[in-house]
């Protein structure tokens, strides 16, 4: 028997992770359950929003305490900035108050649907790599802004599958395709998902993990869907090493018979 689906680490920027679900920290009823989802969630990184912090009140460390005793890898992000400026600004800030060079790079263009603004997020990406950045960028699943991306050094590419807290999961499935067949390094989906199906379908098409918050934090029992989205995440990694069968227009029977011996019983 196989032992594949055992061992399957996620290696991002040279650190290694049991866990292919990242899990945002916001939006929760209380610290309490946040923990729990965290717990039963099994993720081994979790993100925050610097912005929600009040570093002069003590507010960030103190979560950051909270963070430590979950044993994960912080991932401070720059949600909520608008301009390169400003979000370089706010993750130089963030490498100081939480002692890491993560970042998940977050600018963003439009205020309707949440879509980062290309042309910023790259100037930003440029910058924070030139000074020992370990950048991960949430963007679009345009091509040409991912390639750029990575020709700026990012070693992580984290395209929505819908936009934020949208859950209407995968709405570009071939561009999500076409980004798999050209790039060899980590892929994640980062926001438009709301159901572990959803999920599970990423992972099956070669995504590399799932980073959610909404679709948790809201759900009426948040650890317990923590949990199902662990599964799910789990499931479509490993359907999608063992091979997934190839769709076909007719049917095909499972059991053939032509060329198969036919017993028939003597009445």
């Amino acid at each position: 028997m196989s032992n594949q689906t055992l061992t399957d680490p996620l290696t991002l920027y040279g650190k290694t992770f049991n866990s292919r679900f990242l899990l945002g920290t916001a939006l929760y009823e209380s610290p309490e359950i946040m923990l729990d989802s965290v717990a039963t969630s099994q993720t081994e990184i979790l993100t925050l929003g610097l912005r929600r912090q009040n570093p002069a009140q003590g507010d960030g460390e103190r979560f950051w305490q909270m963070i430590q005793s979950t044993g994960c890898t912080l991932l401070p992000n720059t949600a909520g900035c608008k301009s390169a400026k400003e979000a370089i600004n706010l993750a130089l800030m963030s490498r100081e108050l939480f002692a890491t060079n993560w970042v998940k790079l977050e600018v963003i263009g439009d205020d309707y649907n949440l879509q980062p603004d290309p042309f910023q997020l790259l100037e930003a990406a440029q910058e924070l790599i030139a000074q020992d950045f370990c950048v991960l960028p949430y963007c679009t699943d345009d091509l040409i802004l991912c390639q750029r991306l990575r020709e700026a050094g990012c070693q992580v590419l984290m395209p929505w599958g819908a936009p934020i807290g949208t859950g209407r999961g995968l709405l570009n499935r071939y561009a999500l395709k076409a980004l798999r067949q050209r790039f060899d390094c980590p892929l994640i989906i980062d926001a438009g998902l709301g159901a572990p199906s959803q999920a599970c379908d990423a992972m099956e098409l070669g995504f590399d993990g799932v980073l959610l918050n909404t679709a948790v934090a809201k759900a009426q029992d948040p650890a317990l869907m923590a949990a199902s989205f662990r599964s799910a995440i789990s499931a479509g990694r490993d359907a999608y090493r063992a091979g997934l069968m190839q769709k076909r227009q007719t049917a095909h029977p499972s059991t053939p018979t032509i060329g198969q011996p036919f017993w028939h019983q003597n009445s």
